[in-house]
């Protein structure tokens, strides 16, 4: 039997994936720069360059809106973690830090906190970062070559993901990059003490 060929998106449907996708950035951008009470639907629909009535077909609240940022922001970060290059552990360290510091983390802290008073936030934002921090933490598994296996190795790579948070929530206010620098640099040492030799190259995520 021939293989039955699926249909060709139209580009309505073209259109249609790239303003919800406008949508969902958009979104993201205002939570960062404007957290949760600056971020209107209107305000959102202004920067994605469509109209309120457009932005309301995909996202008919501002809770629909928005918890569709969460899920956003909750798969960008997973495909940004599995995009790591497999590299020195010193590196690696770095590199998960520096997700830890950008725009992307930077609009889930305002979702958590806006979560903690919208009850209709609250479930899909608890049960997404539970999601995504078991994904983070089997990847940050994977790219420092941590055998779990061993007793408190699950811990050590654990404390290192809470610290990294940590300081993703100290450079909200200020620039924290010299003194972030020196402590990456330390949790580097730590862990490649902790962790022992890498196996080897080729690690898959």
């Amino acid at each position: 039997m021939a293989a039955v060929t699926p249909p060709a998106k139209t580009p309505k449907q073209d259109r249609s994936r790239a303003t919800r996708r406008r949508l969902l950035e958009a979104a993201v951008a205002c939570l960062a720069e404007h957290g949760w009470a600056g971020s209107t639907v209107s305000v959102v629909a202004e920067r994605a360059g469509v109209s309120r009535g457009a932005a309301q077909h995909h996202f008919p609240t501002r809770e629909d809106l928005f918890t569709g940022a969460v899920e956003y922001v909750a798969e960008e970060r997973s495909a940004a973690l599995r995009a790591l290059p497999v590299q020195g552990r010193a590196d690696v360290v770095a590199a998960l830090v520096d997700l830890y510091t950008g725009p992307l983390f930077r609009a889930a802290i305002q979702l958590w906190v806006a979560a903690c008073n919208e009850a209709q936030l609250r479930p899909r934002v608890t049960e997404l970062e539970a999601r995504v921090g078991r994904e983070t933490h089997r990847i940050a598994v994977q790219l420092l070559d941590a055998d779990e296996a061993r007793p408190g190795i699950r811990e050590t790579v654990q404390g290192f993901l809470d610290m990294a948070r940590g300081l993703g929530l100290a450079n909200l206010l200020t620039n924290d990059a010299a003194r972030r620098d020196r402590v990456v640099t330390q949790w580097a040492r730590l862990l490649d003490d902790a962790l022992g030799p890498v196996r080897g190259p080729g690690r898959p995520v």
